[in-house]
């Protein structure tokens, strides 16, 4: 009988993309892969360092598969395994910690699944990984998370990630369209672009070979793929180029998630971001003047070292006077061995939580706007396969969420739709055009 292999992703895209292709290196060695709430053999938690409690969640993950196989040999990857290896080293249960490189190699590290009194550790000094692994998933059939760029050569004061990924590094033009090929003939109709600084993509061996403004003009000749959508970029790195490109692109969706951070000049210096607020609205205002109903996503933190109520109202109001569509809000948190956390100025937890709330708010009044605004407008849908209370979901090419009446004939199609009516819980209602055929 085949050894039972069973994954659990945290955190961001790009840990989903390298989990998929984990579990490849897996089904390639002769294992079988089972749903994480079933019996496996090993189970493989990928975890990630960026949000709040990256031990907690570890050990409620590590907990939940002893459940469900108590003998299991559990193996923890990722970026919180490449920051903290000792610390999970002491969450009971776990037998294997690997690092940032080690875990493309994961077969070769397990193939005696023979527990140990103490979880063993292979872990190489982050200075010394500078090779690109490529990734993408597979599983979702309609969407792809494609894996083009990894690490950051960017010191922003609040972030462990260069300490977790490491340097700056892509893979090669020539290989990324040869891998967009290849998720093309799987009949995969979406993929979304990512890594940790993709805009800074083009380093190679420490040098820079290619740009990013490259890649997407070469992925746009990908004729079998219907959509790419770049997941977030740095508005220092979003060049007039690469709008310009997006808005005349029939291939390249016309949705854009810039990291703004904090709407404070003081704050953004305080932070090392490489821009000023100034940029970041120009870049909103070049995008919406040529492409009106594209959706623009916003990541902010609050609560950084040395916000006063000042910094957050001017955050607060710069962000409601911009058109942009959502915000993902972070409550700053202190990180081990970073500049922000050895910051004077700490912002009280309940101040945190209550400027977080604000921007929730915010976020929700913005789409709700923007949902308003699309109304009666025609949009291409592609549905997914998941069914919940006989609806199924998909997006438009600017991110709306649709949903419909379940029809199996609409899986993994791009349906001209118009839209008719926002739900109570924000999704969009849209009528098929039955004047227009599927593609």
């Amino acid at each position: 009988m085949s050894r039972r292999v069973a994954f659990y992703t945290l955190g961001c895209k790009l840990n989903f993309s390298e989990t998929s292709s984990i579990g490849r290196v897996f089904q390639n060695a002769g294992y079988e892969t089972k749903p994480f709430n079933t019996q496996a053999d090993i189970y493989v938690i990928n975890t990630c360092s960026v949000t709040d409690n990256a031990d907690k969640k570890c050990r409620k993950v590590v907990r939940e598969a002893l459940n469900h196989s108590p003998n299991a040999y559990i193996v923890v990857v990722g970026c919180y395994a490449q920051l903290k290896p000792q610390e999970i080293t002491q969450i009971p249960g776990v037998d294997l910690v690997l690092g940032a490189a080690e875990k493309f190699n994961i077969v070769d590290h397990i193939n005696d699944l023979t527990k140990q009194p103490k979880a063993i550790v292979h872990n190489a000094p982050i200075g010394e990984i500078n090779q690109f692994v490529s990734a993408f998933s597979i599983g979702d059939r309609t969407r792809t998370f494609l894996k083009v760029q990894d690490g950051c050569d960017y010191s922003c004061t609040f972030c462990t990630i260069p300490l977790a990924r490491g340097a700056s590094r892509s893979g090669a033009i020539h290989d990324i369209v040869q891998q967009a090929e290849s998720i093309a003939a799987s009949g995969v109709k979406e993929i979304v672009l990512t890594g940790v600084n993709i805009g800074d993509f083009g380093i190679r061996e420490g040098e820079r070979k290619e740009r990013f403004f490259d890649l997407v003009k070469a992925l746009d000749g990908v004729n079998r793929i219907d959509r790419f959508r770049i997941s977030s970029i740095e508005p220092n790195l979003l060049s007039d180029e690469i709008i310009e490109f997006v808005a005349r692109s029939c291939r390249f969706v016309p949705h854009f998630h810039i990291p703004l951070q904090s709407g404070s000049n003081r704050i953004l210096g305080m932070m090392r971001r490489r821009y000023k607020r100034e940029l970041y609205a120009s870049r909103v205002a070049k995008i919406k003047a040529l492409m009106p109903d594209c959706c623009i996503g916003v990541d902010v933190i609050v609560g950084f070292p040395g916000e006063t109520l000042e910094d957050f109202l001017d955050t607060y109001h710069f962000l409601n006077n911009l058109d942009v569509t959502y915000l993902h809000v972070f409550t700053y948190s202190e990180r081990e061995n970073t500049i922000a956390a050895q910051m004077e100025g700490a912002v009280p937890g309940t101040q945190r939580n209550e400027r977080s709330n604000m921007l929730h708010i915010l976020s929700e009044k913005k789409r709700r706007a923007f949902y308003e605004n699309q109304l009666g407008k025609k949009g291409e849908v592609l549905f997914e396969g998941d069914i919940k209370d006989g609806y199924m979901q998909g997006f438009s090419r600017n991110y709306i969420k649709v949903r419909t009446p379940y029809d199996p004939l609409l899986v993994n199609e791009v349906v001209p739709m118009r839209f008719t009516a926002i739900t109570d819980n924000g999704e969009m209602e849209a009528i098929e055009l039955p004047e227009l055929l599927h593609h």
